[in-house]
């Protein structure tokens, strides 16, 4: 009986360490980590952010919002569509095979994701999202949950 309590203590514990892990972005340097309460990095990873600089402030301005935020849902987006602009219509999977959805106050399509473009990684080049490699968003996904925090620095 006591090896099992402790077993389920060391769970606990272990749950609760994780629940303290927090996503931050570097605009700046074009990297997303994941970090312990205990600041350590234990994930990271080259990321895309909006073309251009600054804080988001309207729909369509192509900036990465700043501040933070939360993961307010998960999702396979395998099956997602979205047309660029760029003459080949609708693509399934644009968004790679997972979304984490952010609560920016006055946006409600902004999050963490995969993309068909992987060339796009280390660039300023989304419209808004902070994009990675389909294999890191999967590698990412272990270390993330709803309500999860996640800090977007600023550019500067």
């Amino acid at each position: 009986m006591n090896r099992l309590l402790i077993i389920l203590t060391l769970l606990i514990l272990h749950s609760f360490a994780e629940a303290n892990n927090r996503i931050i972005v570097s605009k700046k340097k074009l990297q997303l980590y994941v970090v312990s309460a205990e600041n350590d990095t234990i994930f990271q990873c080259p990321v895309a952010c909006g073309m251009n600089m600054g804080d988001k402030k309207c729909s369509g301005d192509k900036k990465t919002p700043e501040g933070t935020f939360k993961i307010t849902n998960m999702y396979d987006a395998t099956s997602w569509k979205h047309d660029f602009n760029d003459g080949h219509g609708m693509r399934i999977g644009a968004y790679g095979p997972l979304f984490f959805r952010l609560n920016v106050p006055q946006f409600n399509d902004i999050g963490l994701h995969g993309t068909i473009f992987p060339e796009s990684i280390g660039t300023r080049s989304s419209d808004g999202c902070v994009r990675m490699h389909n294999e890191d968003i999967k590698r990412l996904y272990p270390y993330c949950f709803i309500g999860m925090t996640v800090i977007i620095e600023k550019d500067e």
